[in-house]
């Protein structure tokens, strides 16, 4: 108890110091692991090294490399282009856009992280082209991912159903597919509602019929067409075939470059180093977390509450708070047999609990420090980073605690499932 009180309590002040000084919290992070895991655990530079997030550094060296060629050479201009023509010119619509094609590509089994590492960069640069908040279109694309995962086919809800199955919990797919997807539209909804009043007054000028804009231009070059093609690949391979999306996005660009290199000769300065580092430190630091035992402990401290009301909403707020800067996975995975006791009680039911559970760890999934929030920081433009770091922060922050009040009152308090 004492290295996990002690873990914690490094990690509120990584958090509290990346907050008041210009630090990149990457490296205090990085240093913290160090110090907690060398100093305090006593392992090994190589056991350190082992929750670094290399399958991650992958993903976003890859896609910001891949899309900052695609940056340069037009194809993402002529993509926010097509975009809004497909939203029949309506800025206002594009938002909408994006969240239902999350919705329905998770909801197919795709992973969340690869349907944002596709849509996130365009949804960027279309929300800098036109004058929606990027932070808008960022936080929809992560709630149409949580809207759609928990489908019967999507990912994360046969990942739930199985780990009901193995411990012996009553489960139900499609009433925690309704139950995920109703309250993270909703949530989208009254996030829309919030952040789309205050749009720059150049929206409203777009939606307006007398908007003068520039025809877009439909033709494509040898290279455009390329780039595109290579679209096509990253997205099929990585959502069909199950390929890794940070080496096909890789593969894309080093074709690009070797083909184009003089478009191509400037795109690794634009991969957002920063970014990357944040996330490969605070990573570290949870992998030493959950080695020591401070999330195990975390979990059967609460189970142990006397009231299994009170407990559930522990759990769900706990789920929460870790996921927003661990794997909803692996979360779920970890956090779900840590209710057997609760649910054997009687007094709380295994699917509503499940889809509470579910609900509070996913709608943190754009938190700066997850792979959907570092993706959309990466691929924002640079004076933006800043605000809608802190957007998310403050967003993913309300939900640990939004998230896990609604569901549990929603679906546990009554005790109707």
């Amino acid at each position: 108890m004492p290295t996990a009180l002690l873990s914690i309590g490094v990690l509120a002040a990584v958090l509290a110091l990346a907050t008041v000084r210009p630090v990149n919290m990457g490296v205090v992070g990085l240093v913290a692991a160090f110090f907690v895991g060398s100093l305090v655990g006593g392992e090994s530079p190589d056991d350190l090294l082992a929750s670094f997030p290399a399958e991650l550094f992958v993903v976003l060296v890859g896609i910001t490399y891949l899309f900052a060629i695609a940056k340069n050479n037009g194809t993402v201009q002529w993509l926010v282009e097509a975009t809004f023509r497909l939203a029949g010119g309506r800025t206002s619509a594009i938002p909408w856009v994006f969240f239902l094609l999350s919705t329905a590509i998770c909801g197919i089994g795709a992973l969340p992280p690869a349907v944002g590492a596709i849509l996130m960069p365009i949804a960027m640069s279309f929300a800098t082209a036109h004058g929606l908040r990027p932070l808008l279109v960022s936080i929809l694309i992560g709630l149409g991912s949580t809207a759609g995962s928990f489908a019967p086919t999507g990912l994360l809800g046969v990942i739930v159903h199985g780990v009901q199955e193995k411990n012996g919990l009553a489960s139900d797919p499609l009433l925690l597919f309704a139950s995920t997807f109703g309250i993270g539209t909703a949530v989208a909804v009254a996030t829309y509602l919030l952040l789309a009043r205050r749009q720059a007054p150049a929206v409203v000028a777009a939606d307006s019929p007398g908007a003068a804009t520039a025809p877009p231009s439909t033709s494509l070059s040898p290279q455009q067409g390329l780039t595109l093609l290579g679209f096509v690949v990253l997205t099929v391979g990585s959502l069909v075939f199950g390929l890794d999306i940070g080496f096909l996005a890789l593969t894309v660009a080093a074709v690009l470059a070797l083909a184009f290199p003089a478009t191509s000769r400037s795109a690794v300065k634009e991969v957002s180093w920063d970014i990357i580092l944040l996330m490969a430190g605070i990573l570290t630091y949870i992998g030493v977390l959950q080695r020591n035992g401070t999330i195990d402990w975390l979990g059967t401290s609460v189970a142990g509450v006397d009231s299994p009301l009170l407990a559930g909403l522990l759990i769900c707020l706990i789920g929460a708070v870790v996921s927003a800067f661990a794997s909803t996975t692996g979360i779920l995975g970890a956090v779900i047999p840590l209710t057997v006791p609760l649910i054997a009680t009687g007094e709380i039911g295994a699917i509503g609990f499940v889809a509470a559970l579910a609900i509070s760890s996913s709608l943190v999934d754009v938190s700066p420090f997850s792979t959907g929030g570092a993706i959309a920081m990466a691929n924002a433009p640079e004076p933006e980073r800043r605000t809608i770091y802190r957007g998310l922060l403050r967003f993913s922050g309300a939900m640990a605690v939004v998230g896990p009040l609604l569901s549990w009152s929603i679906l546990v308090a009554p005790g109707w499932l």
